[in-house]
């Protein structure tokens, strides 16, 4: 689904600043092994990493993920904290706000994280673009608003067609519906 305003991607934001901006090459390769450390599941380093791209060059990125990695510890606290650095330095980058909607979610903070994930939908520089409404269908579940968890799951699976789970919900969900 084309979206009503343009979007960003993630070359485009730094791609050609990289090219003449050293400590911002230079961050940008720390966010990759970070990346790497994350996948392999050495969060401690991938921590590191992160802190070292953010000394290098602050990026909305680093700041996000760096809180991705403090949520995995169970501190949400401070993945908010981070979340909140990297919506000041790009308030277009949608991930920040889709995970403090997530991190409020596991405060059980239904109704505040609504607002969150509101913001990421409109946000140019965000992928997936599914999930914001994925995760606000879960909280309407959840709060057993079921007509307006069916709206946003019929939303995701419009800017994900080819997920099969999400198709599976979706039938699930109007069947209970039934």
């Amino acid at each position: 689904m084309k979206e009503n305003f343009k979007t960003i991607t993630f070359k485009e934001k730094y791609g050609e600043e990289s090219e003449k901006n050293s400590d911002l090459n230079f961050a940008l390769k720390l966010l990759e092994k970070a990346e790497i450390a994350h996948q392999s599941n050495d969060l401690e380093n991938a921590i590191n990493l992160y802190k070292e791209s953010i000394k290098s060059f602050p990026t909305a990125d680093a700041h996000t993920y760096l809180g991705w990695m403090y949520s995995l510890q169970g501190n949400l606290e401070e993945a908010i904290v981070e979340c909140h650095k990297a919506i000041k330095i790009d308030p277009d980058f949608g991930n920040p706000y889709n995970d403090i909607g997530c991190y409020l979610m596991q405060k059980k903070e239904f109704d505040n994280s609504l607002p969150w994930f509101n913001q990421a939908k409109k946000a140019a520089r965000y992928e997936p673009r599914h999930f914001p409404y994925l995760n606000a269908s879960r909280v309407k579940l959840i709060q057993g608003k079921h007509g307006q968890a069916k709206h946003e799951l019929h939303q995701a699976l419009m800017r994900e067609p080819d997920d099969e789970n999400l198709k599976n919900k979706f039938r699930e969900l109007v069947s209970l519906l039934n």
